[in-house]
């Protein structure tokens, strides 16, 4: 599915999406989280949640994208969520970037072996919106540059 985007909002996500030869735009009914993303690399979608919250995709060498949204229930803030996980003591899991601005966090590292980017944007509607990138060390060279514009791309409606 390919989307033109004609709204004066999305100036912004069309300007980070362009190095994408062939795009997807993903809009969860559920939370109305949006994202855009090269579906020449993300090819393999997975089966969305029975409790709708988002969608999650694989490439043929092994990278996720998840677009995923959460109700804020705990009240949440950008700067509280990177402190919890940077106390994180899950083995295997490691914050080396964090991030955070009025109403958005962003967070990279290394988890079970393998490179993480994680953006969150905490609406005023009480809905936490994510988009996480994971991929092999060895495919940094790859997916570095498209991180930043698909977490860019990361909206809500």
């Amino acid at each position: 599915m390919r989307w033109l985007f004609a709204t004066a909002t999305s100036i912004a996500v069309l300007s980070a999406s362009t190095a994408f030869a062939a795009q997807s735009t993903y809009v969860n009914e559920r939370f109305g989280t949006v994202c855009t993303f090269p579906d020449d690399i993300f090819t393999d979608r997975k089966p969305e949640p029975e409790n709708g919250d988002g969608q999650m995709w694989l490439s043929a060498d092994g990278a996720s994208l998840t677009c995923s949204g959460i109700f804020n229930v705990d009240d949440d803030t950008p700067k509280a969520f990177i402190a919890g996980e940077k106390s994180s003591d899950e083995p295997g899991y490691t914050v080396t970037y964090s991030k955070a601005g009025k109403d958005w966090a962003v967070l990279s590292g290394v988890r079970d072996g393998k490179i993480f980017y994680e953006r969150r944007l905490f609406g005023r509607d009480g809905v936490i919106r994510t988009v996480w990138i994971d991929y092999l060390p060895a495919l940094k060279s790859k997916y570095d540059p498209l991180v930043g514009a698909i977490a860019g791309s990361l909206r809500a409606p």
